[in-house]
């Protein structure tokens, strides 16, 4: 049983990252000409924040799932449904602002992402509370950054 939890938490916090990583990809395409010279709002964080907090973030997905898939409890396909699909939105995010330099698509699916956020944390919430409350600065951080989608799609 120890070894299932250890490979298991591994390949969470591979699956977890490796969608931070693909994200970065499409990130630094566009990150030094085309963001650079966007208009963004006054209350735009420095760059050197995202990192640092998207990196707490993703091992906190990462525990946050881990968790419920060691839970023993009924309910958890339909929790993994919600976590599947924020991850999915959080996976396409970058490369619809980023890649396409698409703020709008990019709203549209952060939007997207929300929803089944909220979703992910009421579920998992209900199966276990730890689960459900790591997942919810992921909330807080992703409502702002979608305040800040906005705010630049609206000034550009």
């Amino acid at each position: 049983m120890r070894d299932k939890k250890t490979v298991s938490f591994f390949l969470f916090i591979i699956l977890v990252f490796s969608i931070a990583t693909i994200g970065n990809r499409f990130t630094a395409s566009s990150l030094t000409d085309w963001y650079a010279v966007l208009k963004k709002p006054s209350w735009n964080p420095p760059s050197y924040v995202f990192g640092p907090v998207w990196t707490i973030l993703y091992l906190m997905i990462a525990v946050s799932g881990w968790r419920i898939y060691l839970s023993l409890k009924k309910g958890k396909e339909k929790a993994f449904m919600f976590y599947s699909i924020q991850l999915l939105a959080n996976f396409l995010w970058p490369f619809f602002f980023f890649y396409l330099q698409s703020p709008l698509l990019a709203l549209v699916d952060i939007i997207v992402l929300l929803i089944f956020l909220a979703c992910n944390i009421k579920a998992f919430y209900e199966l276990d509370k730890l689960s459900g409350l790591l997942l919810f600065p992921y909330f807080v951080w992703t409502f702002f950054a979608t305040m800040l989608n906005a705010a630049i799609w609206c000034l550009n």
